[in-house]
């Protein structure tokens, strides 16, 4: 489980590299899927993962009713580090059009993803 941890933080940080997203877009969702955490502690998870200032104190409203792995944030924030840096650097070298589609191309793939995983809300 460290591993995937690991992994959605250095995901989330490529995409946070690339395009300024990752919270909302690919952590909570693939603490969802990949995980099997309950939405409102992945909700909560991510926050801590982004705590400093962003998430600070959404997530400790979330932490107080038990909705935070801490271990996981701390996990997941180690991989947005290591992966928010190489993200920028290939966008460095990547044209602004095919960022654009590369953009694109993956919040259809989210979109679609989520879609057809919704369970009757």
């Amino acid at each position: 489980m460290m591993l995937t941890f690991l992994c959605i933080g250095l995901a989330a940080g490529i995409l946070s590299g690339l395009f300024g997203i990752g919270g909302g877009v690919l952590i909570v969702p693939a603490l969802v899927f990949f995980t099997r955490f309950p939405p409102k502690l992945a909700l909560g998870t991510s926050l801590g993962a982004l705590l400093l200032p962003v998430g600070l104190l959404g997530a400790y409203i979330y932490w107080e009713n038990g909705n935070v792995n801490v271990r996981a944030s701390l996990l997941i924030a180690a991989g947005l580090t290591a992966g928010a840096f190489l993200g920028a650097l290939l966008a460095e070298v990547v044209s602004a059009a095919v960022l654009q589609r590369m953009f694109a191309v993956f919040m259809v793939l989210m979109a679609v993803q989520l879609w057809f995983r919704a369970r009757g809300l």
